[in-house]
Protein backbone atom coordinates (compact mmCIF):
# COMPACT_ATOMS: atom_id res chain seq x y z
CA UNK A 1 0.00 0.00 0.00
CA UNK A 2 2.69 2.09 1.15
CA UNK A 3 4.13 1.76 -2.68
CA UNK A 4 1.13 3.43 -3.81
CA UNK A 5 0.85 6.35 -1.65
CA UNK A 6 4.45 7.36 -2.27
CA UNK A 7 3.68 7.13 -6.29
CA UNK A 8 2.17 9.57 -6.05
CA UNK A 9 29.40 23.02 -14.54
CA UNK A 10 29.01 25.44 -17.00
CA UNK A 11 26.39 27.07 -18.29
CA UNK A 12 25.32 25.53 -21.85
CA UNK A 13 22.21 27.01 -23.62
CA UNK A 14 21.07 26.44 -27.26
CA UNK A 15 17.28 28.13 -28.26
CA UNK A 16 14.91 26.79 -31.20
CA UNK A 17 12.34 29.02 -32.00
CA UNK A 18 10.49 30.20 -28.07
CA UNK A 19 12.33 27.20 -26.33
CA UNK A 20 15.37 27.58 -24.01
CA UNK A 21 17.39 24.44 -23.00
CA UNK A 22 20.19 25.09 -20.20
CA UNK A 23 22.14 23.34 -17.41
CA UNK A 24 22.36 25.57 -14.26
CA UNK A 25 24.72 24.41 -11.72
CA UNK A 26 24.37 23.16 -8.39
CA UNK A 27 26.67 21.93 -5.79
CA UNK A 28 27.76 18.67 -7.36
CA UNK A 29 25.56 18.42 -10.61
CA UNK A 30 22.99 20.42 -12.12
CA UNK A 31 19.16 21.41 -13.13
CA UNK A 32 18.40 20.82 -16.50
CA UNK A 33 16.08 24.34 -17.19
CA UNK A 34 13.63 24.51 -20.13
CA UNK A 35 11.88 27.90 -21.05
CA UNK A 36 8.95 28.56 -23.45
CA UNK A 37 8.17 31.99 -24.54
CA UNK A 38 8.27 34.65 -23.22
CA UNK A 39 6.86 37.53 -20.59
CA UNK A 40 6.11 37.56 -16.76
CA UNK A 41 7.66 34.24 -14.90
CA UNK A 42 6.22 31.35 -13.93
CA UNK A 43 7.78 28.44 -12.59
CA UNK A 44 6.44 24.95 -13.22
CA UNK A 45 6.83 22.75 -10.41
CA UNK A 46 6.06 18.59 -11.73
CA UNK A 47 4.63 15.92 -9.44
CA UNK A 48 6.63 13.01 -8.54
CA UNK A 49 8.63 13.31 -6.11
CA UNK A 50 11.25 11.34 -8.48
CA UNK A 51 9.66 12.11 -11.70
CA UNK A 52 11.23 13.91 -14.58
CA UNK A 53 9.38 17.08 -15.99
CA UNK A 54 8.33 15.20 -19.08
CA UNK A 55 4.73 14.80 -18.68
CA UNK A 56 4.45 18.54 -18.51
CA UNK A 57 5.65 19.74 -21.65
CA UNK A 58 2.33 20.57 -23.16
CA UNK A 59 1.41 22.76 -19.81
CA UNK A 60 4.28 24.73 -20.44
CA UNK A 61 3.32 25.03 -23.75
CA UNK A 62 0.33 26.73 -23.22
CA UNK A 63 1.37 28.98 -20.79
CA UNK A 64 4.40 29.91 -23.15
CA UNK A 65 1.74 31.41 -25.14
CA UNK A 66 1.38 34.74 -22.26
CA UNK A 67 4.47 34.00 -19.63
CA UNK A 68 7.73 33.30 -19.64
CA UNK A 69 7.05 29.41 -18.45
CA UNK A 70 10.34 27.88 -16.78
CA UNK A 71 10.08 24.21 -16.54
CA UNK A 72 12.73 22.10 -14.95
CA UNK A 73 14.10 18.44 -13.60
CA UNK A 74 14.38 17.91 -10.35
CA UNK A 75 17.59 17.12 -8.54
CA UNK A 76 18.58 13.52 -9.80
CA UNK A 77 15.79 13.14 -11.76
CA UNK A 78 15.46 13.48 -15.77
CA UNK A 79 18.76 15.56 -17.28
CA UNK A 80 19.21 16.93 -13.81
CA UNK A 81 22.37 15.34 -12.41
CA UNK A 82 23.86 15.01 -8.87
CA UNK A 83 26.91 13.03 -7.78
CA UNK A 84 25.28 11.07 -5.42
CA UNK A 85 21.81 9.89 -4.73
CA UNK A 86 21.63 9.66 -0.73
CA UNK A 87 19.45 11.14 2.52
CA UNK A 88 21.92 14.29 2.47
CA UNK A 89 21.34 15.26 -1.00
CA UNK A 90 17.83 14.26 -1.61
CA UNK A 91 16.23 16.94 1.29
CA UNK A 92 13.03 18.84 1.15
CA UNK A 93 15.44 22.20 2.07
CA UNK A 94 17.73 21.16 -1.15
CA UNK A 95 14.94 20.96 -3.35
CA UNK A 96 14.11 24.64 -2.83
CA UNK A 97 17.66 25.63 -2.87
CA UNK A 98 16.97 24.45 -6.43
CA UNK A 99 14.64 26.78 -7.27
CA UNK A 100 16.44 29.64 -5.16
CA UNK A 101 19.10 29.12 -7.72
CA UNK A 102 16.79 29.09 -10.97
CA UNK A 103 15.46 32.29 -9.89
CA UNK A 104 18.66 33.85 -9.21
CA UNK A 105 20.02 32.73 -12.24
CA UNK A 106 17.06 34.67 -14.30
CA UNK A 107 17.75 37.54 -12.09
CA UNK A 108 13.92 37.67 -10.87
CA UNK A 109 13.20 39.47 -7.73
CA UNK A 110 10.14 37.12 -7.39
CA UNK A 111 7.73 34.90 -10.03
CA UNK A 112 4.72 32.88 -9.99
CA UNK A 113 4.55 29.59 -8.86
CA UNK A 114 2.30 26.65 -10.31
CA UNK A 115 2.79 23.46 -8.28
CA UNK A 116 1.30 20.06 -9.18
CA UNK A 117 1.02 16.93 -7.16
CA UNK A 118 3.48 16.41 -5.08
CA UNK A 119 4.64 19.66 -7.09
CA UNK A 120 2.33 21.52 -4.72
CA UNK A 121 3.82 20.54 -2.07
CA UNK A 122 7.27 21.38 -2.97
CA UNK A 123 5.31 25.03 -3.72
CA UNK A 124 3.99 24.93 -0.28
CA UNK A 125 7.53 24.25 1.26
CA UNK A 126 9.13 27.28 -0.62
CA UNK A 127 6.20 29.26 0.24
CA UNK A 128 6.90 28.70 4.03
CA UNK A 129 10.76 28.91 3.14
CA UNK A 130 10.45 31.71 0.89
CA UNK A 131 7.11 33.56 1.24
CA UNK A 132 8.48 36.73 -0.62
CA UNK A 133 9.24 35.46 -3.69
CA UNK A 134 6.06 34.31 -4.51
CA UNK A 135 4.05 36.90 -6.16
CA UNK A 136 1.26 34.63 -7.09
CA UNK A 137 0.67 30.70 -6.65
CA UNK A 138 -1.40 28.01 -8.53
CA UNK A 139 -2.02 24.71 -6.53
CA UNK A 140 -3.04 21.81 -9.61
CA UNK A 141 -4.22 18.48 -7.92
CA UNK A 142 -1.67 19.40 -4.73
CA UNK A 143 -0.99 16.64 -2.23
CA UNK A 144 -1.38 19.44 0.52
CA UNK A 145 0.71 21.28 2.92
CA UNK A 146 1.65 18.26 5.55
CA UNK A 147 1.36 15.07 5.50
CA UNK A 148 -2.33 13.93 5.38
CA UNK A 149 -2.00 12.55 2.02
CA UNK A 150 0.26 9.72 3.19
CA UNK A 151 -2.65 8.56 5.61
CA UNK A 152 -5.94 9.01 3.72
CA UNK A 153 -4.81 8.65 -0.27
CA UNK A 154 -5.99 5.09 -1.36
CA UNK A 155 -5.75 4.36 -5.39
CA UNK A 156 -6.68 1.01 -5.33
CA UNK A 157 -10.21 2.78 -4.67
CA UNK A 158 -10.77 3.53 -8.44
CA UNK A 159 -9.31 0.15 -10.28
CA UNK A 160 -11.37 -2.51 -11.04
CA UNK A 161 -11.05 -6.11 -9.59
CA UNK A 162 -8.91 -6.83 -12.51
CA UNK A 163 -6.88 -3.81 -12.69
CA UNK A 164 -6.29 -4.54 -8.93
CA UNK A 165 -5.16 -8.26 -9.58
CA UNK A 166 -2.67 -7.30 -12.67
CA UNK A 167 -1.06 -4.42 -10.69
CA UNK A 168 -0.47 -6.53 -8.18
CA UNK A 169 0.94 -9.21 -10.84
CA UNK A 170 3.41 -6.75 -11.96
CA UNK A 171 4.41 -5.26 -8.74
CA UNK A 172 5.97 -8.77 -7.78
CA UNK A 173 7.59 -9.27 -11.10
CA UNK A 174 9.23 -5.48 -10.16
CA UNK A 175 9.75 -6.72 -6.66
CA UNK A 176 11.52 -9.75 -7.61
CA UNK A 177 13.79 -8.24 -9.95
CA UNK A 178 12.23 -7.33 -12.97
CA UNK A 179 13.58 -3.76 -14.63
CA UNK A 180 11.89 -4.15 -18.23
CA UNK A 181 10.72 -1.33 -19.69
CA UNK A 182 7.48 -3.86 -19.82
CA UNK A 183 6.90 -4.39 -16.69
CA UNK A 184 6.89 -1.13 -15.53
CA UNK A 185 5.04 0.05 -18.52
CA UNK A 186 2.17 -2.47 -17.51
CA UNK A 187 2.36 -1.68 -13.78
CA UNK A 188 1.88 1.81 -14.58
CA UNK A 189 -1.08 1.09 -17.28
CA UNK A 190 -3.18 -0.90 -14.41
CA UNK A 191 -2.37 1.90 -12.07
CA UNK A 192 -3.31 4.72 -14.29
CA UNK A 193 -6.93 4.53 -14.20
CA UNK A 194 -6.75 5.64 -10.76
CA UNK A 195 -5.41 8.68 -12.19
CA UNK A 196 -7.72 9.63 -14.63
CA UNK A 197 -11.73 9.72 -15.47
CA UNK A 198 -11.67 8.73 -19.42
CA UNK A 199 -9.38 5.78 -19.70
CA UNK A 200 -8.26 6.66 -22.72
CA UNK A 201 -6.33 8.29 -21.52
CA UNK A 202 -4.05 5.38 -19.75
CA UNK A 203 -1.50 5.10 -22.05
CA UNK A 204 -0.45 8.73 -21.59
CA UNK A 205 -0.37 8.07 -17.64
CA UNK A 206 0.39 4.66 -18.09
CA UNK A 207 4.18 6.27 -19.89
CA UNK A 208 4.47 8.81 -17.43
CA UNK A 209 4.73 6.57 -14.60
CA UNK A 210 7.65 4.59 -16.12
CA UNK A 211 9.34 7.67 -15.69
CA UNK A 212 9.96 7.68 -12.33
CA UNK A 213 13.15 7.24 -9.86
CA UNK A 214 11.95 4.47 -7.13
CA UNK A 215 14.73 5.44 -4.72
CA UNK A 216 14.58 9.28 -5.27
CA UNK A 217 11.06 8.88 -4.49
CA UNK A 218 11.65 6.99 -1.12
CA UNK A 219 14.53 9.54 0.22
CA UNK A 220 12.20 12.42 -0.48
CA UNK A 221 9.32 10.76 1.43
CA UNK A 222 11.76 9.78 4.32
CA UNK A 223 13.13 13.36 5.12
CA UNK A 224 9.48 14.93 4.52
CA UNK A 225 8.77 12.54 7.69
CA UNK A 226 11.64 13.39 9.17
CA UNK A 227 11.07 17.12 9.28
CA UNK A 228 7.38 16.99 9.98
CA UNK A 229 6.31 18.35 6.70
CA UNK A 230 3.90 21.26 7.06
CA UNK A 231 3.12 24.33 5.75
CA UNK A 232 -0.06 25.39 7.89
CA UNK A 233 1.79 28.52 9.38
CA UNK A 234 2.93 29.83 6.20
CA UNK A 235 -0.31 29.08 4.31
CA UNK A 236 -1.80 31.41 7.40
CA UNK A 237 0.68 34.18 6.88
CA UNK A 238 0.39 34.05 2.85
CA UNK A 239 -1.58 37.01 1.34
CA UNK A 240 -0.86 37.18 -2.37
CA UNK A 241 -3.54 35.30 -4.76
CA UNK A 242 -3.69 31.56 -4.90
CA UNK A 243 -5.58 29.36 -7.27
CA UNK A 244 -6.51 26.30 -6.25
CA UNK A 245 -7.52 24.17 -8.86
CA UNK A 246 -8.31 20.09 -8.87
CA UNK A 247 -10.48 17.05 -10.45
CA UNK A 248 -13.87 16.65 -8.60
CA UNK A 249 -12.98 13.09 -8.03
CA UNK A 250 -9.60 13.50 -7.29
CA UNK A 251 -8.45 10.54 -6.03
CA UNK A 252 -7.33 12.87 -3.16
CA UNK A 253 -10.69 13.58 -2.44
CA UNK A 254 -11.66 17.36 -1.70
CA UNK A 255 -10.62 17.82 2.11
CA UNK A 256 -6.72 18.90 1.10
CA UNK A 257 -7.68 21.83 -1.32
CA UNK A 258 -10.96 22.65 0.81
CA UNK A 259 -8.77 22.98 4.05
CA UNK A 260 -5.80 24.74 1.83
CA UNK A 261 -8.63 27.44 1.23
CA UNK A 262 -9.45 28.14 4.55
CA UNK A 263 -5.73 28.85 5.39
CA UNK A 264 -4.81 30.39 2.72
CA UNK A 265 -6.82 34.41 2.67
CA UNK A 266 -6.52 35.00 -0.63
CA UNK A 267 -7.21 32.21 -2.96
CA UNK A 268 -10.26 31.01 -4.74
CA UNK A 269 -10.77 27.75 -5.52
CA UNK A 270 -11.77 25.31 -8.59
CA UNK A 271 -12.97 22.05 -8.84
CA UNK A 272 -13.29 20.40 -12.52
CA UNK A 273 -16.23 17.95 -12.84
CA UNK A 274 -15.47 14.83 -14.83
CA UNK A 275 -11.76 15.35 -14.21
CA UNK A 276 -9.34 13.05 -11.68
CA UNK A 277 -5.98 14.26 -11.16
CA UNK A 278 -4.64 16.21 -14.40
CA UNK A 279 -6.71 19.01 -15.12
CA UNK A 280 -4.84 19.93 -18.59
CA UNK A 281 -5.13 16.55 -19.81
CA UNK A 282 -8.56 15.99 -19.15
CA UNK A 283 -10.70 19.32 -19.04
CA UNK A 284 -8.17 21.58 -20.56
CA UNK A 285 -10.82 24.14 -21.27
CA UNK A 286 -11.91 24.93 -17.75
CA UNK A 287 -8.48 24.11 -16.49
CA UNK A 288 -6.90 26.64 -18.60
CA UNK A 289 -9.49 29.11 -18.56
CA UNK A 290 -9.20 29.15 -14.55
CA UNK A 291 -5.63 29.50 -15.00
CA UNK A 292 -5.41 32.44 -18.01
CA UNK A 293 -8.03 33.84 -16.06
CA UNK A 294 -6.17 34.09 -12.65
CA UNK A 295 -2.69 35.39 -14.64
CA UNK A 296 -4.37 38.19 -15.99
CA UNK A 297 -4.03 39.32 -12.53
CA UNK A 298 -0.66 39.68 -12.63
Amino acid sequence: MRTLIIWFLLITAYSTQAQTMLNIPIQNGNIHVTTYGGGEPILIINGGPGMNSNGFVSLAQELGKTHLAILYDQRGTGKSTISEINSETMTMDLMVSDIEIIRQYFGFENWIVLGHSFGGMLASYYLKKQPERIRGLILSGSGGFDLNITRNLNLLARLSETERDSLNYWNQRINQGDTTYLASYNRGKYLAPAYVYDRKHVPVIAERLTQGNSVVNSLIWQNMRAIEFNCRDGYRNFTNPVLIIQGKQDVMGNTIAREAHKLLENSELVFLNECVHYGWLEQPEGYFEAIHRFLSNF
